[in-house]
């Protein structure tokens, strides 16, 4: 049976990066299948521009990604796509429509708790990617390395049953390097806020998800489509919620897993008495 649809104020994501064999299509789209919103705030690298010139990429899930988030402005959503690094080619098109899709540097939100709240993909805060950016594009080769192993590596565990890991996150976590430069891009764009009066920032850009409130400022960072398969949705109160799609989507299926098995053991049992 079809999961209801809910229907939220505003979402927001990230990070999707279609055209790269990392990109989660399939679980995104389960996930815009069952949720609505007036407003939808696309945070930056929705397409992975940096990979595509290296090789071509694009999949018939990728397509319908795309048609689903055009159906969705055809149906009256307010969609505003904020470009990043990796799509940093529709920078060029800034104050354009593309099929009801509107381009913009950021963005001001208001929540419909009256909060306001800057809305940027983030990456005009990376040192690496705004100073150095053939050793952004080196990263980002070892980083679709780890994918790459990453996916591998998975496969191997639903031999036997076990959850998807992502050694990526894994290795954020392991890196004390990495680590430091996740809280300092927090910080960053902590003070970015409180420098122009905003009571939050959404942001993108480091593939870590987070909502947390950092002294008068709340930070929010949607995460990601390639590992975390992360978004951050507003209620029609104005309350934000961080949504692990990808948590979500393993429970149902342990969930039905588990009623499959209890089913067949009770029909089992009800054949037992004609063996």
């Amino acid at each position: 049976m079809d999961k209801a649809v809910k229907h939220v104020r505003t979402l927001f994501l990230s990070d999707i990066h279609l055209g790269t064999r990392g990109c989660q299509a399939q679980l995104l789209l389960n996930f815009l299948a069952e949720y609505d919103a007036d407003t939808i705030f696309l945070v930056g690298d929705i397409f992975d521009g940096w990979r595509l010139r290296r090789g071509w990429h694009w999949p018939q899930l990728h397509n319908d990604v795309v048609q689903m988030l055009l159906n969705k402005a055809h149906n009256g959503a307010s969609i505003t796509l904020i470009p990043g690094n990796h799509d940093e080619v529709m920078r060029n098109y800034l104050g354009t429509h593309f099929g009801g899709v509107e381009v913009a540097r950021d963005a001001v939100y208001v929540t419909a708790a009256g909060k306001r709240l800057l809305v940027t993909h983030g990456d005009q805060f990376d040192v690496v990617v705004m100073n150095a950016k053939w050793l952004a594009h080196v990263g980002d080769r070892a980083y679709n390395t780890i994918l790459w192993l990453n996916t591998w590596l998975n496969r191997a565990k639903r031999l036997w049953g076990g959850q998807y890991w992502s050694l990526s996150n894994w290795a954020k976590r392991q890196v004390k390097q990495a680590v430091n430069f996740i809280g300092e891009y927090e910080n960053v764009l902590i003070a970015e806020a409180k420098r122009g009066g905003y009571d939050g920032i959404v942001c993108g850009h480091i593939h870590q998800a987070a909502l947390k409130q950092m002294g008068d400022v709340l930070y929010v960072n949607t995460g990601d489509w390639v590992e975390s398969c992360t978004a951050v949705i507003e209620d029609t109160d104005g309350t934000l919620h961080l949504i692990d799609w990808a948590q979500i989507s393993r429970r149902r299926k342990m969930r039905a897993l588990v009623a499959a098995q209890k089913q067949s053991k009770t029909a089992k049992r009800k054949l037992e008495p004609f063996v």
